[in-house]
């Protein structure tokens, strides 16, 4: 079912409201669809290079926002939504979720799984809703889920738009090594904001 999916999404690159498909998927990405906007991003900006930019720009913004319905779902209907997406992806175990964050560390250790599944293939969809089930600081998760998603989807967008199909294969073989340094960075940003914030409001 997921390579039809995949195969579908490749050639909804090339339709004329491709950056109408973009922004949808890129929404519903963020809290239930399995196919990442990578998908349509690479092939879309190899067609448009000189709209990069904005291709990357509508896959962010349907991505926060479909991040925020995530986080509400999981707020106000996980046990009737949320738990039907989770065994979708194969996890049934959610219960220890609010006792890690709520433990010492817990912030900080959200914070860190944001980012990571912001960038990596990790399912961010599961973390949005979780985020909301959990009550996450909501400031927190915008900020993080703009970051990790819009950073990814700018510097794909920017490699190939500017480096062309020989960037493709690469960023396909290397996406992963590369996110994982990306969401290293963004967890020590992170982290250092996060003390900041807390040295300062006391």
């Amino acid at each position: 079912m997921f390579k039809e999916l995949y195969l579908k999404s490749i050639k909804l690159a090339g339709h004329k409201n491709s950056k109408s498909f973009l922004g949808f998927f890129s929404f519903i990405e963020s809290f239930i669809f399995p196919i990442p906007p990578d998908v349509l991003i690479i092939p879309m900006t190899i067609a448009k290079k000189q709209e990069w930019l904005k291709i990357a720009l509508i896959a962010t913004i349907g991505s926060v926002l479909g991040a925020c319905l995530g986080y509400f779902i999981g707020y106000v209907f996980f046990n009737e939504i949320g738990i039907k997406i989770f065994e979708l992806y194969g996890v049934d175990n959610t219960s220890f979720l609010k006792d890690k964050v709520s433990s010492e560390g817990g912030v900080i250790a959200w914070i860190t799984l944001l980012a990571i599944a912001g960038f990596t293939p990790v399912p961010f969809k599961l973390l949005t809703i979780t985020s909301g089930f959990v009550n996450f600081n909501i400031i927190y998760f915008i900020l993080i889920s703009t970051i990790t998603r819009g950073s990814r989807f700018f510097i794909i967008a920017f490699l190939i738009g500017n480096f062309g199909p020989t960037m493709k294969k690469i960023i396909e073989k290397r996406l992963l090594s590369i996110s994982i340094l990306i969401s290293l960075s963004v967890i020590i940003i992170a982290y250092l904001v996060y003390k900041f914030l807390l040295n300062f409001s006391n």
